[in-house]
């Protein structure tokens, strides 16, 4: 078992460990959720306060031309920087469901691809649904869609194979949400253009957790969230990618005010912006905007690189912990043990995981609480931030695991769940 001494020693010589105090940390807690929803930038109230009191609240209409206009511009070129594109090919807005069904509409409609949409089970189910409902608008859409026969990797093989025989568009979670299984992008987008086909990558999972090239990749289509690792609250907008070269052969399916050529010329006729401004919709969430600006810039500031080293280094010690520790009170592992096909969280399972769950948020009058995040049926996902994660705090997460099961004390709790876990 790694002792305390070595973890705090690690945590001395850990080059990110500045970041730590740039997010409002409460006392006594082990926030291992980060993959659900990250942690608040501390000076997240200063920038919102100055938003509401001075801009909305003192100069009203007026902040849209002196500094609102041009915020989601300045997010896409700080996006661009951390994923290696140009600032032109990335806009911002809308929730990820949105901008999914938007793109896979504009491609359908495109009729630059066959009528196939291929997925498979380790996808988020929001992309899923998606899917559904374009059948439901397109019955002459096919849907392949593929079950591996395990829940933790997909077998590329398999998928290829799909893509070869159905091509058309794929559309898979880059990280996948449940087990952490990082698809190789590059290989799989190369395959598809040489296919006839084209991936719609859904990065929600990955951006600001493992690194991302959107050129060294040959992507050409991506969306993202911004609450988890970039740490942009609750409900923060998303963004959508689009290569350059394909703005001018997808028309966006949601014509709002905002993709119009001239918006505030109130033309009755819709005549769509240039390059990708034409796939914008409705008037920008400002408020949620501005909250996203400080996660960008303490990504960029850290170093995509040292965030994955750092990543990588803590899940390989949760993951020793779990076979030599853990495994014989009945932790599995339910994630890649390869590192270069792993993300930043680790899934584990156990019968009784949701109460063991509840055991570790409850904390002690000893011991921190520790909120991990739970998915049914039984799975325990750790969520590594390395901004904010310190290796002593993992420390405290495997010795609370192996406490609560050897003591069985995850039977003081019950098996009712709140609507959020």
């Amino acid at each position: 078992m790694i002792s305390l001494k070595t973890c705090k020693l690690m945590d001395q010589e850990d080059p990110l460990k500045h970041f730590r105090k740039n997010f409002f940390n409460q006392k006594d807690e082990i926030y291992l959720d980060g993959n659900s929803l990250g942690k608040m930038p501390r000076n997240i109230p200063e920038i919102l306060g100055k938003t509401i009191n001075n801009q909305w609240g003192g100069k009203l209409i007026r902040s849209w031309n002196e500094s609102w206009l041009e915020l989601p511009n300045r997010l896409s070129e700080k996006y661009a920087k951390l994923l290696n594109s140009s600032a032109e090919e990335i806009v911002f807005g809308e929730s990820t469901t949105v901008r999914l069904y938007q793109i896979l509409l504009a491609l359908i409609q495109s009729g630059n691809y066959p009528d196939n949409i291929i997925t498979d089970n380790l996808n988020f189910p929001t992309d899923l649904y998606v899917i559904e409902g374009l059948k439901k608008q397109f019955p002459r859409l096919k849907i392949n869609y593929i079950k591996y026969d395990n829940e933790i990797e997909a077998d590329i093989d398999l998928l290829k194979e799909n893509i070869k025989k159905n091509p058309g568009i794929i559309c898979l979670s880059l990280v996948t949400y449940k087990s952490c299984y990082y698809y190789p992008m590059k290989v799989l987008n190369q395959y598809a253009i040489n296919h006839k086909s084209i991936i719609v990558w859904d990065l929600s999972h990955g951006v600001g957790s493992v690194p991302i090239d959107f050129k060294e990749s040959e992507t050409k289509i991506a969306v993202g969230c911004t609450y988890k690792y970039m740490n942009g609250g609750p409900g923060s907008p998303s963004f959508l990618y689009i290569e350059s070269g394909l703005h001018s052969l997808l028309e966006n399916p949601i014509q709002g005010w905002f993709g119009h050529k001239k918006p505030f010329d109130f033309n009755p006729q819709y005549k769509a912006a240039e390059n990708l401004n034409h796939f914008k919709n409705g008037t920008p969430p400002i408020l949620s905007m501005q909250a996203v600006e400080s996660g960008i810039d303490l990504t960029l500031k850290a170093g995509i690189l040292n965030i994955r080293k750092k990543s990588i280094k803590q899940s390989e010690i949760i993951i020793m912990a779990i076979k030599d520790q853990l495994s014989s009170f009945g932790f599995k592992l339910k994630s890649p043990e390869n590192i270069s096909r792993r993300g930043s969280h680790i899934s584990i399972s156990h019968p009784n995981a949701w109460q063991t769950c509840q055991a570790l948020q409850k904390g002690s009058e000893t011991t921190p609480k520790i909120i991990p995040d739970f998915r049914p049926p039984n799975f325990i996902r750790l969520g590594i931030n390395p901004l904010y994660i310190s290796f002593e705090d993992l420390w405290w997460v495997i010795n609370q695991l192996h406490y609560i099961i050897e003591s069985k004390s995850y039977f003081k709790f019950n098996h009712d769940k709140p609507k959020v876990t």
